[in-house]
């Protein structure tokens, strides 16, 4: 057998000492190192805190302060046409230069949270048109405080803004909107803080791809602006980013507008009926305003209550007219119809009983006077008679039918007029009706608050 070669025992356990002695020396440097940071970024910290005073902005009694703000849109919607507001969550960015907090050290940039945000000065930004706001708490309050060692501040935090949306809905449905998101200070005034937009107008209020949360609305786009404001205490810059909305109007002509057309319509029908057929027609017209009226209560219980007319309301207003009108033509129609031609209807029926009776007495009467033509013919009375005998009846029975054709199952002439007066007039209606509310450029009004 062949030797087998192998380190002694001693030479394994001293390398095996050895190795476990350089990996703890690795660990203990490493460990070391980070202590050391931590140290570092300790004694920073409480430098810059050092007699710092949160109290007092940067640059007092030197220089404006200037807040540069951004916003990131991440959800938009929804939007209350009854409460006139609208809901918007987003990122709210500020950034401020602060000489006080300056530093030097191996980093570039601190990254801390909102525990150091409270000790330090930041800007009182409120919202002029916010009715409700909501700083996101779960699971830590949602803020990022990012120190550069120039001394500048950037402050982030998520908000979910409640804020009202002036709404002049003249043109509803076919109506466009301009949704405010109006901010500045509240205690200082541009002689001490002034806001400006951190990038330029396209790009410092920007919206999430997904970020649309609308039915009724779309989203054609936003702009920025600025202005001052005067009030009693002084003037404040107000930062106003505008979302630019549009209404959808599907729901609502599926909802309105084509419910009102077909009923409409459906009042026209009568025009084509008897005008005997009362019952029938009474229907066609006493169910198609009522129908008219609940689509018009039913229209205006989404909107708020506004003392002015809607597009909306002018329409259901035109399709009422026409279908209240309809019920009109029939009332003057069935007014001359009773008047005339019904009661002539059933004089002439029991006319014609009596006709019949007479003809058939005439007859009997002329066959008697046929057999004795010998004894009677000389007698010149009796011809007369058998002529007006045979020759009447055929009469009588022309006569009736002719009475009973202008009786029965006639057309009234105001009838025949509606047929084409009504359809031709509401058609122009709605031409005349889209072709102004769907060409019409959308008109956005602004109210600035007063503060």
């Amino acid at each position: 057998m062949g030797e087998r070669r192998c380190f002694p025992r001693g030479a394994l356990a001293w390398l095996f000492t050895l190795m476990l002695w350089l990996a703890r020396s690795v660990v203990s440097e490493t460990g070391s190192d980070a202590i050391q940071n931590i140290t570092l970024f300790t004694r920073i910290l409480d430098t810059l805190l050092d007699g710092y005073d949160n109290r007092l902005r940067p640059g007092l009694g030197d220089r404006v302060t200037e807040v540069k703000t951004d916003i990131y849109v991440t959800s938009f919607g929804p939007v209350s046409d009854t409460d006139m507001e609208y809901t918007v969550d987003v990122f709210f960015r500020q950034s401020w230069w602060d000489d006080r907090l300056k530093f030097r050290g191996p980093m570039n940039i601190l990254r801390l949270n909102n525990l150091m945000a409270s000790k330090i000065w930041t800007p009182d930004t409120f919202f002029h048109n916010g009715k409700k706001s909501v700083a996101h708490n779960m699971t830590m309050p949602n803020k990022l405080l990012r120190i550069m060692e120039n001394g500048t501040l950037l402050y982030t935090m998520r908000l979910t803004v409640q804020a009202e949306c002036p709404m002049h809905l003249e043109d509803f449905p076919m109506d466009s909107h301009s949704c405010p998101l109006k901010f500045g200070s509240y205690a200082y005034t541009t002689s001490e803080v002034t806001y400006i937009w951190t990038r330029n107008a396209s790009d410092s209020v920007q919206v999430a791809p997904d970020g649309s949360r609308l039915n009724q609305y779309d989203l054609m786009g936003q702009t920025v602006n600025n202005e001052t404001i005067k009030s009693s205490t002084g003037e404040y810059t107000v930062m106003m980013a505008h979302f630019h909305l549009k209404r959808k109007i599907g729901y609502f002509v599926i909802q309105t507008y084509l419910p009102c057309i077909m009923t409409v319509i459906l009042s026209q029908v009568s025009f084509w009926l008897n005008r005997e057929s009362v019952p029938a027609r009474t229907v066609f017209g006493v169910t198609t305003v009522l129908t008219m009226t609940t689509l018009s209560i039913s229209a205006r219980n989404s909107l708020p209550k506004v003392a002015y007319a809607t597009a909306m309301d002018w329409f259901i207003a035109v399709c009422y007219a026409f279908v209240f009108s309809a019920l009109i033509e029939f009332a003057t129609v069935n007014y001359f119809t009773k008047r005339g031609w019904a009661w002539d209807g059933k004089s002439v029926v029991s006319e014609k009983k009596k006709e019949a009776a007479v003809v058939k007495k005439n007859n009997a009467y002329a066959v008697a006077v046929a057999n004795y033509a010998p004894t009677v013919g000389k007698d010149s009375t009796l011809p007369t008679v058998s002529k007006s005998a045979t020759l009447d009846p055929g009469k009588a029975r022309t006569e009736v039918k002719v009475e009973s054709k202008k009786t029965f199952n006639s057309v009234s002439k105001i009838d025949r007029m509606s047929r084409i007066i009504f359809p031709v007039l509401f058609s122009l209606f709605n031409m005349v009706y889209w072709a102004t509310y769907l060409n019409r450029e959308p008109v956005i009004r602004d109210i600035m608050p007063s503060i």
